[in-house]
């Protein structure tokens, strides 16, 4: 798929087609089916949208699909017709929003300041109350949320997942295709497996880790679903730096998922219940901040006052929580760095930073982590076309809609090899996820680390073989 020229060249127009063709079709309709009253999007956030068009060519689903309806303002135009009852929230409608990756490029951009996070946040969940799914769609949804944001049970599965890679059964299963061709999502969600390590199937950061010299915070560390379990160097390597640099580190053992991928698929009540128990584990610990070293879950994190503003008992609650979280980055950036850093190679270091939406976008956080990395003697940054474009991950959007994600992954990977850097650093999972896997479909063996590992071998004086 492919955007048209036409679309990126002519981004202003009155009333898309597709919407017209809504109307005649719906109108008919002796009923139409529209949001319930539960939290529907906000007409007076709706009616901010002055259909400029800016949004559509920073858009990841409209530059590889190439319908109005599959942008921003496309998704705004249906929200409209659909609380008016012009439109019905249906199958036809349904499958414009479940095409939004929620990278939120779009209110990066917007001049008028669309609050376009807070109104697709509110028809997601309106889609999953309202909308069927047909059976394959219900069987993957289960699956992933009721695996992924719980990490004792994927746990269950890592000796199994070990075995599979280590048997070479996974070279077999990729070589046959049979996967892709019968069960494309489950192809989607085999191919960014990364490599099982058995150490991960025991917790080995204890629940309190002293200062390294004088203490200047006490922070609590969140250490994610998939980072916990698939990544867990780099929650090493994030406690490492931190206690290198004065900081007290507790870890909560009843902490559990952040929240991310519900609440960004609209999964309502289970993303509710997960951001009650992180609260719950950080409550009555004395921390001075909560620390995270992952995208998404960061941007969910600050994110637990508007999740649960109707809970009057963790309403409070939440907003002082969400006044104590801060991206590593962030926070290092502010505290500021009081280790010597060495350089990680014997000659200078050309690194390109991958810039995560919901760190980019969702935070607004871009100089921090560029300004750490520059700290490291040796270490020259270089820039790639489109750094804001998302890569496709988007939490679970690449297992749910492989076809654009895989267009949008390769063309990121294309983009961040044509700088020339022999390292390139990525502070989320999921992004490095998708950057490997369609590194190693181009062929290409770049070392892929978190900035936090970067910061962590500069300070213990390891040299990168690169």
């Amino acid at each position: 798929m492919q955007t048209s020229d036409k679309a990126l060249n002519n981004p202003v127009r009155s009333i898309p087609n597709e919407l017209k063709s809504f109307d005649v079709q719906n109108l008919l309709d002796k009923e139409i089916k529209g949001f319930d009253p539960k939290n529907p999007p906000k007409q007076d956030l709706i009616d901010t949208c002055v259909h400029c068009g800016f949004c559509l060519s920073t858009c990841p689903s409209y530059r590889v699909i190439g319908k109005e309806m599959d942008s921003p303002r496309g998704r705004i135009y249906l929200m409209n017709a659909i609380n008016k009852g012009e439109a019905a929230l249906d199958e036809t409608t349904t499958q414009h929003f479940d095409s939004c990756l929620g990278c939120l490029a779009c209110v990066t951009t917007c001049p008028s300041g669309v609050q376009y996070d807070q109104l697709i946040a509110a028809t997601r969940p309106q889609v999953e109350r309202n909308q069927p799914r047909s059976l394959k769609d219900k069987l993957i949804r289960t699956l992933i949320f009721n695996l992924f944001p719980y990490p004792n049970r994927l746990r269950i599965f890592l000796p199994l997942l070990w075995l599979y890679q280590k048997l070479g059964i996974q070279k077999l299963v990729r070589a046959t295709g049979l996967l892709d061709r019968f069960f494309p999502r489950l192809a989607a969600m085999e191919s960014i497996l990364p490599e099982v390590n058995l150490k991960s199937l025991r917790d080995n950061l204890p629940d309190i880790i002293p200062a390294q010299g004088e203490k200047r915070y006490r922070v609590g560390v969140i250490l994610g679903c998939v980072q916990r379990l698939f990544f867990s160097p780099v929650n090493e390597a994030t406690v490492r730096v931190l206690t290198a640099n004065g900081c007290e580190v507790v870890i909560p053992k009843t902490q559990g998922c952040c929240a991310a991928l519900p609440a960004h698929q609209g999964q309502e009540e289970q993303a509710q219940a997960l951001a009650k128990q992180m609260i719950d584990s950080f409550e009555g610990t004395g921390i001075d901040y909560v620390i995270i070293n992952a995208a998404g879950c960061g941007h969910t994190l600050k994110e637990y006052n508007h999740i649960l503003e109707d809970n009057p008992e963790y309403r409070e609650k939440a907003k002082q929580f969400v006044a104590k979280v801060r991206d590593v980055q962030e926070f290092l950036a502010e505290a500021k760095l009081t280790t010597n850093l060495s350089p990680l190679t014997e000659k200078d270091l050309t690194i390109v930073y991958q810039d995560a939406c919901h760190l980019l976008h969702g935070q607004k956080i871009s100089l921090q982590p560029r300004q750490l990395l520059k700290q490291i003697p040796g270490v020259k940054l270089k820039e790639p076309i489109d750094a804001a474009l998302c890569c496709g991950s988007a939490g679970v959007y690449n297992m749910l809609q492989p076809e654009v994600a895989n267009e949008l992954g390769q063309q990121k990977v294309k983009n961040l090899l044509d700088t020339g850097a022999e390292l390139i650093a990525s502070p989320n999972p999921g992004c490095s996820l998708q950057l490997k896997k369609h590194m190693q479909l181009k062929g290409q063996e770049i070392p892929l680390m978190h900035p936090m590992e970067l910061l962590d071998y500069s300070i213990r004086g390891i040299k990168l073989k690169i």
